[in-house]
């Protein structure tokens, strides 16, 4: 049987078509930061564990899960990518180590009554990205986004007081998070691929703890219960299905809609530690918070009226017949 000819006519994705790719996006893009947001009722579950043992299990299961993943469907050009430019895996066996750092950093949190704490370093987030930017990339600031961090740092000062101590769980779970996401853009790899080379940097150290827990007696894998077992396991496919879905949602909606998509996931934590976990959250810690939010509101709105200026100033400049 001959092979049906080529037509030479384009294809044109119908607006319907358009419009459900943008749906669908959207729901892997709310799926993917709903999770991460849900994930303190998850590590609460596992909180007679350690934060290190879980920490261990998470690399070691989310490695296995990814494996079979990449068996089914194989990716080779990103290996010989990664071996044709050996500074990659550099990059990335220190982003490797800066994700450990958040991961445990979070959990720890999470299992020492700090949800809100840990919401508010991911609320922070975006803003400690713009500071790595202007310090390492001389990248110039527009003044709303000046006027952004400057309540930000209001925000930490006016919350340090309130603590009475600085907030090191979310000011280092927004250092690691920016300075992961700064790794990863360098590195510029797939997400799962870039997840496995990092999980693999990290599997001896991890290997070696699990052990030593063994034969000292401390570990609470196989020994507490068939729930906690189940539990520790399960933090591999918890760990690669958001990242599934986001690279879902990357391919088809625009990054400004998954800007906007990202604070999803520490409103989760803050309602949870409040509301669920309660959490103490006294009026003047609530200004402290409403500081942020103010911050990010700046921050977000200038970035979208920059956006919508840099598209007019685009098609005012294209002729007319190419609109």
């Amino acid at each position: 049987m001959s092979a049906p000819a080529a037509t030479t006519e384009p294809q044109v994705q119908s607006p319907d078509d358009g419009r459900a790719s943008l749906n669908r996006g959207l729901l892997f893009g709310a799926s993917t930061y709903g999770i991460w947001g849900l994930l303190p009722l998850y590590w609460r579950l596992l909180d007679g564990a350690g934060a290190v043992e879980v920490l261990a299990h998470r690399f070691v299961w989310t490695l296995g899960f990814i494996a079979l993943l990449l068996l089914f469907r194989p990716r080779s050009d990103c290996w010989r990518a990664l071996r044709e430019r050996p500074a990659k895996l550099w990059i990335l066996g220190g982003a490797a180590v800066v994700i450990a750092f958040n991961w445990y950093l979070y959990i720890w949190g999470v299992n020492h009554e700090r949800v809100v704490e840990t919401s508010l370093g991911y609320f922070m987030s975006p803003l400690i990205t713009v500071v790595i930017g202007v310090v390492l990339f001389r990248e110039r600031l527009r003044r709303p986004q000046w006027l952004a961090l400057g309540l930000a740092v209001v925000a930490v000062a006016w919350l340090t007081f309130d603590y009475g101590r600085v907030p090191w769980v979310a000011v280092g779970l927004a250092l690691s998070f920016a300075t992961y996401g700064l790794l990863k853009k360098k590195a510029a790899t797939g997400a799962l691929e870039g997840l496995a080379v990092e999980a693999t940097f990290i599997l001896p150290a991890v290997l070696g703890y699990l052990v030593w827990l063994e034969i000292a007696g401390r570990a609470t894998f196989g020994h507490d219960g068939w729930s906690t077992t189940m539990l520790l396991i399960a933090a591999g496919p918890a760990t690669a299905v958001p990242l599934l879905f986001f690279a879902g949602a990357v391919r088809r909606i625009p990054l400004t809609y998954l800007g906007l998509l990202q604070y999803l996931t520490p409103t989760v934590q803050f309602v949870l530690g409040v509301f669920v976990f309660g959490e103490q959250m006294p009026p003047e810690r609530l200004a402290g918070f409403a500081l942020i939010w103010a911050a990010l509101a700046i921050f977000t709105g200038e970035n979208l009226r920059h956006l919508r200026k840099l598209r007019r100033e685009t098609l005012s400049a294209q002729p007319s017949g190419t609109r």
